[in-house]
């Protein structure tokens, strides 16, 4: 017995030192290995720089709405908590002031802070850790170009027990992996362009993959997209979704870059990750994306959880969400659903519309919404809210009426989940 629990505590002492090793190792990186991104002649490195911050859109995540340009403090709500994002300026006291680029590099590719610190991985290194040592070291060049500005950080407000920061030891362990992106030798030079961006510096999967009750990336057994700033970032590679697999490619680099294309728009969180960031990409760059986008195995979308709408109750939802419709739609949007492109799209069809998840319809008919305004589309067209004029009962009846009339096949839309969609900030 003695001896059992001896080998036990050695097994058990053994297990602990693996964790902790593969959660607190050091990873310096191939640092030999070439970006895919061809710095145009006659760029500096700060420009460079300046060139991949925006791709990578840093901007959205590190500017608070009112605040200075990349001074941080905006709030990531999570199911964890509440993260604020820290500031990229140059201040000496609240920034990056005295940051090297040793210590950038460690953050984007280990996700350490200059301290030695673990960071949280709200803050997308599992994706940055992709990038090449001369990409990163663009990057921090330009931020060290910012006007220095003073901005406290704020404190995280997290849930117990994600507050404990030393519990990212274990999750390091089991879901990070540090390295450099190794382009495919079975793709050519444009397809792992597109991958370097779209799982690198683009940081795709951060909003459009499933997520464990841990806050890792489960896609692989999971082909559901995310939900993220209170909307859902559908999944990239079912066709049901936002796969773009049968779509010409001109009309994915249409949708990156304008944040419109024939038969789709981009809304919410997105159309400002089209207006910030994709927008700016260069030709090359967006061909490359769209020619990874095309790529990808096509999956079926994620089954969807019980809905809470009773059989008998859906056939009188539907008879009163055809009243609204006809009242409050259907000048728009037309008497069956064929829409007024460009300003109003058609709904019967449509796959934002139909999917699985009535997270995004819902929110749009709450808050409206607008697509980008861009070079390709100077004058967006947008959506009203209605959900100061319409009940939570309103809106999941002329839901569950859209998501299924005009040979729509869309699932029932409870008030239930309405009313938790009213909730939260609007991203």
């Amino acid at each position: 017995m003695k001896r059992a629990l001896i080998i036990l505590a050695l097994l058990g002492a053994g297990a602990a030192a693996l964790v902790f090793w593969l959660g607190l190792r050091s990873d310096p990186g191939d640092i030999s290995m070439v970006s895919p991104l061809q710095t145009p002649a006659g760029l500096s490195v700060e420009e460079r720089g300046h060139y991949l911050v925006r791709v990578g859109d840093c901007m959205a995540c590190h500017t608070r709405q009112g605040g200075a340009d990349y001074a941080g403090g905006r709030m990531i709500p999570t199911p964890f908590g509440d993260f604020y994002s820290p500031n990229l300026t140059p201040d000496p006291e609240t920034g990056l002031g005295n940051w090297s680029a040793d210590d950038f590099w460690k953050a984007m590719h280990e996700g350490r802070s200059r301290d030695g610190s673990l960071l949280y991985p709200a803050f997308p290194y599992t994706n940055y850790t992709k990038l090449s040592r001369d990409d990163s070291d663009a990057m921090f060049a330009y931020l060290r170009t910012l006007p220095a500005v003073k901005e406290a950080r704020r404190e995280h407000q997290l849930q117990f027990p994600y507050n404990y920061r030393f519990l990212l030891v274990g999750w390091r362990a089991l879901f990070f992996r540090p390295g450099v992106y190794q382009p495919d030798s079975a793709q050519d030079e444009q397809w792992n362009r597109g991958a370097y961006l779209v799982q690198g510096l683009g940081h795709c999967s951060a909003c459009h993959e499933a997520r464990n009750a841990l806050g890792a990336v489960q896609s692989r057994d999971n082909p559901a997209g995310g939900l993220v700033l209170n909307w859902y970032a559908p999944a990239l590679a079912a066709p049901a979704e936002a796969g773009v697999q049968h779509w010409p490619k001109e009309d994915i680099v249409r949708l990156l870059r304008d944040g419109i294309a024939p038969g789709a728009s981009t809304l919410g969180p997105m159309a400002e990750v089209v207006y910030e960031s994709l927008q700016h990409a260069s030709a090359q760059d967006l061909d490359a994306m769209a020619t990874y986008l095309k790529s990808l195995e096509p999956t079926q979308p994620p089954a969807r959880g019980a809905v809470q709408v009773p059989t008998h109750a859906v056939d009188d939802m539907s008879k009163r969400g055809s009243l609204i419709y006809a009242e409050h739609c259907a000048s728009c949007h037309g008497d069956a659903g064929e829409g007024a492109p460009p300003a109003a799209p058609a709904l019967r069809g449509n796959r934002a519309v139909t999917m699985a998840a009535a997270v995004n319809p819902i929110r749009v008919v709450l808050f409206g919404g607008y697509a980008p305004g861009t070079a390709g589309n100077p004058r967006p067209f947008g959506m009203p809210p209605f959900g100061s004029t319409l009940s939570n009962q309103d809106v999941a009846d002329v839901l569950t009426y859209t998501r299924s009339a005009w040979g729509n096949q869309g699932s029932p839309v409870s008030a239930a989940e309405v009313a938790r969609n009213r909730q939260g900030p609007l991203w």
